[in-house]
C-alpha cells in the first residue's frame, strides 16, 4: 500500500509556493539570514526538502548525498560569518513551517492522523540527523578560519567597513588610499575567483562582510579581468580607517544598480543619481504623473515615446547618439520626441540640468 505521508510530502516538495514560504520563514526568524541574497536559501532548502523525501523512500536514513548538502550548508554559512544560533534560529523556522503545511495539507487530504503523526515523527528524526552535521561542519570550518591569518584580516575588514576600530590588516596600510568594492555575490566559490581578479591589482583585503563579498583595493582592475559579471560597485579611493562611510553608499548604489538590471564593474560616483532617485520612489512617481500625463503605460507606442525620451537623455540630448542607441534614424528620435510633447505638453529637448534631471527620473519611474 501506498504511504500516504511519503505521497503527501513528494507532492509538497515541487510545490514551489511552500519552498517559498519555508524561505521566507528562516529569513524573517533570522536576521543575518535574511541579509544573505534569497537565492542562497532557496538553494539549500530545496536540496535539504529533497534530502529528506529521499530519506524516507529509502527507509528513514539519509543518505551520503544529503548529509553531504547538510554539511555544505553548515559550512557555507560559517564562511559568510552567520553564527551557529543564528543559521539554526533560520533552520529551525523553516522546519517548522514546513511540518505545519504538511499537517493542514494532510488533513485537508483526509490523511490518517496516525499517518501523519507517524510521518512527522520521522521527519524530525531525519532533520535532527541533518542538524549534528550542519553543526559539526559549521564548527569545522570556524575552527579553520580561526587558525589562519586570513580570518583576522577578514574581521579587520569587517570591522572598518562598519566603522569600528580596528587595525589595518596587512598588506594595506593606514596612510594609504583604497577603493571600497562591494558586491550581491555571497557564494563562496564565486566569491573566491572574484578575489583572485581583485588582488592581482596590487595589495588588497578581500572577505565577505554581512554575507557579501566586499574588499578594499588599491587599484580597480579591468573589468574584463571579472569572472561572471557579477555586479560589483566601488567607491573613490580613501584611508582605511574612514571608509565606513563609503561602505554604506556603496551598499545602496548596489541595491539600485541591481534594481536596474546592471551588471559589471560600475563606479560609485556613475550611480549617484540613480542611488539617489532610489530612495525616493514615490517622488518619481509624482514626477512621472506631472510631466507626462498624456502617456498610458499599456500602449506599446507610448512606451516607445518614453524609452526614445530616455535614451536621449542618456545621451547627453544629441539625437544622432540617441538615434544610435536606438538603431533608428535620427529623424525617428526627432519626431519621436515632437509626439511626446504634444501627448503630454512637456519636452526633454533643450531643457536645463535640474529639468533634465527631473525627466530622467521621471521616464525612468513611468516606465518602471
Amino acid at each position: 500500500m501506498t504511504d500516504p505521508f511519503l505521497a503527501l510530502l513528494a507532492d509538497c516538495a515541487d510545490d514551489p509556493a511552500l519552498l517559498e514560504a519555508t524561505v521566507r520563514a528562516a529569513r524573517t526568524r533570522s536576521e543575518l539570514v535574511a541579509a544573505l541574497p534569497a537565492e542562497e536559501t532557496r538553494r539549500h532548502t530545496r536540496a535539504l526538502v529533497r534530502g529528506v523525501l529521499a530519506a524516507l523512500e529509502g527507509g528513514g536514513e539519509p543518505d551520503a548525498a544529503v548529509l553531504d548538502a547538510a554539511a555544505r550548508l553548515g559550512s557555507d554559512r560559517a564562511r559568510q560569518g552567520v553564527p551557529v544560533a543564528s543559521f539554526l534560529d533560520g533552520f529551525q523556522a523553516g522546519r517548522m513551517n514546513l511540518v505545519a503545511a504538511l499537517v493542514a495539507e494532510g488533513r485537508r487530504r483526509g490523511v490518517p492522523a496516525d499517518a501523519l503523526l507517524d510521518g512527522v515523527t520521522r521527519v524530525d528524526a531525519i532533520t535532527t540527523a541533518l542538524v549534528h552535521r550542519m553543526v559539526h561542519a559549521h564548527r569545522v570550518t570556524e575552527l579553520e578560519q580561526a587558525r589562519t591569518a586570513r580570518e583576522g584580516r577578514q574581521q579587520a575588514l569587517r570591522q572598518l567597513l562598519h566603522g569600528e576600530p580596528a587595525t589595518v590588516p596587512a598588506p594595506l596600510e593606514p596612510s594609504g588610499a583604497y577603493h571600497c568594492v562591494v558586491s550581491d555575490v555571497s557564494d563562496p566559490a564565486v566569491a573566491a575567483r572574484l578575489e583572485n581578479a581583485l588582488t592581482a591589482t596590487g595589495p588588497a583585503v578581500c572577505g565577505l562582510v554581512d554575507g557579501r563579498f566586499a574588499a578594499l583595493v588599491v587599484r580597480l582592475p579591468d573589468p574584463s579581468a571579472l569572472p561572471e559579471e557579477p555586479l560589483l560597485v566601488a567607491a573613490p579611493p580613501g584611508p582605511p580607517a574612514t571608509i565606513a562611510p563609503s561602505y554604506a553608499l556603496a551598499r545602496r548604489a548596489l541595491h539600485a544598480a541591481d534594481a536596474a538590471d546592471l551588471t559589471g564593474l560600475r563606479r560609485l560616483t556613475d550611480l549617484a543619481l540613480l542611488t539617489a532617485t532610489a530612495a525616493d520612489p514615490g517622488l518619481g512617481r509624482l514626477l512621472a504623473r506631472d510631466l507626462l500625463p498624456g502617456l498610458h503605460p499599456a500602449d506599446p507606442f507610448h512606451r516607445e515615446l518614453a524609452e526614445t525620451a530616455l535614451a536621449y537623455l542618456d545621451a547627453g540630448g544629441r539625437g544622432d547618439l540617441a538615434a544610435a542607441a536606438l538603431h533608428v534614424h535620427v529623424n525617428t528620435v526627432k519626431y519621436r520626441l515632437r509626439r511626446l510633447r504634444d501627448l503630454t505638453g512637456h519636452s526633454p529637448a533643450g531643457t536645463a540640468l535640474p529639468a533634465s534631471a527631473h525627466w530622467w527620473w521621471a521616464l525612468r519611474s513611468w516606465l518602471g
